[in-house]
């Protein structure tokens, strides 16, 4: 039988209004950011419903906010959609699969994710750190576009997205002459992320320390559905894993290509983006060519699962 994955968004994909029509349509949805709001102290539905943009896109706020609608979606799905046989999520979407998997609860998740944000916003000083999509780089110029371009700063690979999409982190300056090397070395495109930090490279060390005793007071049941994490991209099935893996993936890359690789491989056919937007879907058209994936994040969405 064909197996089913469901896949979780991390942050890119926040827009002001996302939830709002889950939230009028599906009770479980509704109840899902009510029970958001009261652990977090604030409307954290307000400001996923109504913004403003300014607002959704501080981290510490964008973090919650995605964990929130991809709950609520999830929650929403169950009703109608299959269940699934492996979970997986992009950066900040593995704790939305972790909670999708049994293994986290929904609350101590939220609290995570909203410290994980902060921390991770003030590991490095405006302006210091900056991220950049390289398009179509061809195979094999990577590792020596990086090492060029460091002279004793830092920049790695942040994001191996697709083979078509990497991103790359570190100090600005080594960003900025990677950028013109990737386009010497003949990638398609170049183009800098609008980010407010130096996501998933070694400059995250800081967030990293600061958020392991977070972690460690956190409860984690071992997974009633497998998920394959960004930091190996190798299946987990215990809490003890599934709390190591999100202690790891601060200042490494997210091994996306392989995680999909990983499920395509193991027998995964029908794929679900459960939370805001789409951005995972067009990933996973250019990671396993000729696969379709039903996004569910609107109370429209409901449509697709009829249809498919």
């Amino acid at each position: 039988m064909p197996k089913v994955a469901f896949l979780f968004p991390g942050q890119g994909s926040q827009y002001a209004g996302m939830g709002k029509s889950l939230a009028e349509e599906f009770p479980a949805a509704r109840q899902t950011f009510e029970e958001a709001d009261d652990a977090l102290g604030f409307s954290l539905s307000k400001l996923c419903f109504e913004g403003p943009d300014e607002e959704l896109k501080l981290t510490e706020n964008t973090q919650p906010a995605l964990l929130a609608v991809s709950t609520a979606a999830l929650r929403a799905m169950r009703d109608f959609a299959p269940a699934p046989d492996y979970v997986a999520g992009h950066s900040l979407g593995e704790y939305s699969a972790l909670v999708a998997a049994e293994s986290l609860a929904f609350t101590d998740a939220l609290r995570l994710v909203r410290k994980r944000g902060r921390y991770m916003q003030e590991a490095v000083p405006a302006g210091v750190g900056a991220m950049a999509a390289l398009l179509k780089l061809p195979e094999g110029k990577l590792d020596s576009i990086l090492a060029e371009a460091a002279q004793g700063e830092i920049v790695t690979a942040a994001n191996y997205n697709s083979p078509d999409q990497i991103v790359i982190a570190g100090n600005r300056a080594a960003v900025e002459r990677a950028m013109e090397l990737a386009k010497a070395a003949g990638a398609k495109r170049v183009v800098p992320l609008p980010v407010s930090a130096p996501f998933h490279c070694p400059l995250m060390r800081p967030a990293q320390e600061r958020l392991k005793p977070d972690l460690e007071l956190t409860s984690f049941n071992d997974l009633d559905t497998p998920l394959v994490n960004n930091f190996e991209a190798r299946e987990i099935r215990l809490g003890d894993d599934a709390r190591e893996g999100l202690y790891h993936q601060i200042p490494n890359p997210v091994r996306w290509t392989q995680s999909i690789r990983f499920l395509a491989e193991n027998g995964v056919e029908s794929w679900y983006e459960v939370g805001a937007g789409s951005v995972l879907t067009g990933l996973l058209r250019q990671n396993v060519p000729g696969s379709q994936c039903v996004s569910f994040g609107e109370a429209k969405d409901r449509s697709k699962f009829t249809a498919s």
